[in-house]
């Protein structure tokens, strides 16, 4: 018999009980996640999966939307994910699993816009490390063409629209991501730890030398395009804040998440945007804004360094520094993909096979291998401009639906044990969610017309798999063999 309309409607907004998300938590079929990262770790998390995004790939695109005001645009992409990260030390430190805000719309906004939610987060993590990747490959080409005086034919080291076939040097990547991942948590938290302090040192690098070069006269007219030009440049760099919520996809795997969660998320932020600032600073005050257009180049911090010093060997070291660092992003952002995938699979909503759990290494190993090869399929053949673009638009509707989140559960659960509270409640959601809007706006038409037929293939892809196969559907249906294990 058919449901009726009013249950129907019910149906889609049937949330999932907190204190049962976090009881399912570490929980997968055939095994059990390890808790074995520290804060350290968790917060070294978060900055890998976002520095460098922004500041080694994009930054060469939003330099000549706003110019020398590039500076304020990643100012104002900061305070956006600042609201937004508020947000998310909260239901982190209240709900502290794997699913990150899938989890937390499953459990404050119901079963459909959690699938929404974690439909977008597939444009914010597996899409956003296709476009790292594809930014990776214009670095290594840079350390090449420095220490060797060649580099890789354009059609193996660029995607289609970009004067390429297939872009190999992302699919090699995304490779090797996937096998540190396969390994365990342990050695891939290890891994990133190392590369994400070489990131830094490279950064700082880079700023040492560049500021030998700066000219106050770089800096003028300071905002050649006004605020809408530094507008439109802040919703292309929030691209580079992407990731600092990768730790709330550890929730399963801290080892104390309720204390650590929130204080990671927080931490990794304000180092990033500390970064940004400064290493955004020093590029337009060594080199003019306008040589940013004219360069063509993904690998824009490299050609600062060529170009305003005269020499090979500075911009050869950033290059390989670059290499190497870039890679934490691919590493870190794909692990919080799969673990949203594992939170996803366990509610039903996408196949068994995502939350298969090694019994030996404790990772979900058929779930990393299948991420892995989308993600190389993206990098290899679509152009960087198109995946950053879709990526941010996903993740500001992901960070909106969060701050909602926060007020529902204040709301409908004022008794929840919360580690961390979100300062001036209800303001801090009401802005975040305000400014999460306002930069979805300054994003093209061609982005909302691909953001709309993403969803609009979510939604058919819910209605098809996803409401059919639902444990919480299949609990209040009485359907059998379909309990939660």
């Amino acid at each position: 018999m058919n449901a009726g309309p009013e249950t129907f409607a019910r149906s889609l907004l049937r949330t999932k009980p907190v204190d049962r998300i976090v009881a399912e938590g570490g929980r997968g079929e055939g095994g059990e996640l390890k808790r074995s990262m520290s804060l350290l770790q968790l917060t070294l998390f978060s900055v890998g999966a976002t520095l460098g995004t922004g500041i080694f790939v994009v930054l060469g695109e939003a330099v000549p939307k706003a110019g020398p005001a590039v500076v304020l645009s990643f100012v104002l992409a900061a305070v956006t994910a600042l609201f937004s990260a508020l947000s998310y030390a909260e239901l982190a430190g209240t709900i502290p699993v794997s699913g990150s805000s899938y989890s937390y719309a499953y459990a404050t906004l119901g079963e459909l816009v959690a699938w929404v939610c974690g439909w977008c987060l597939l444009l914010e993590y597996a899409v956003s490390v296709s476009a790292v990747a594809v930014g990776w490959g214009s670095y290594l080409n840079e350390f090449f063409d420095k220490a060797f005086g060649g580099t890789m034919p354009a059609e193996i080291s660029n995607p289609p629209g970009d004067g390429g076939l297939v872009n190999v040097p992302g699919v090699i990547v995304v490779v090797i991501a996937a096998l540190l991942l396969l390994r365990g948590t342990s050695e891939s938290a290890r891994a990133n730890t190392v590369m994400v302090f070489l990131k830094i040192t490279v950064l700082l690098f880079f700023c040492a030398v560049a500021f030998t070069a700066f000219h106050s006269g770089n800096l003028t007219p300071f905002a050649p395009m006004g605020w809408a030009g530094v507008s439109a440049a802040g919703s292309k760099v929030f691209f580079s804040y992407i990731g600092f919520d990768a730790a709330s996809t550890a929730g399963e795997e801290a080892r104390n998440p309720r204390r650590d969660l929130p204080m990671a998320i927080v931490l990794s932020l304000a180092i990033v945007t500390a970064v940004y600032v400064l290493v955004g600073l020093a590029a337009v005050g060594a080199m003019h804004w306008t040589r940013f257009s004219l360069s063509g180049s993904e690998a824009s911090l490299a050609l600062v360094l060529d170009q305003a010093t005269g020499r090979a060997w500075p911009s050869m070291i950033l290059s390989l520094g670059a290499v190497v660092a870039i890679a934490s992003v691919v590493l870190t952002v794909m692990y919080g993909q799969t673990r949203i995938l594992f939170a996803m699979s366990r509610d039903g909503l996408v196949p068994h096979v995502f939350q298969r759990v090694s019994p030996r290494r404790a990772v979900p190993v058929a779930n990393t291998v299948i991420v892995a090869a989308f993600i190389s399929v993206l990098a290899a053949v679509v152009p960087l401009g198109r995946l950053v673009d879709a990526t941010s638009i996903g993740t500001l509707f992901a960070f909106a639906l969060v701050s909602v989140g926060v007020i529902v559960l204040r709301r409908t659960r004022p008794e929840l044990p919360r580690s961390f509270r979100t300062p001036f409640y209800p303001l801090t959601p009401l802005i975040g969610i305000a400014l999460c809007v306002y930069l979805m706006v300054g994003l093209g038409g061609v982005t909302w017309v691909v953001f709309a037929l993403w969803t609009a293939a979510g939604l058919v892809a819910y209605f098809l798999y996803g409401r059919r196969h639902s444990r919480l559907a299949a609990e209040s249906s009485g359907v059998p063999g379909k309990e939660p294990r």
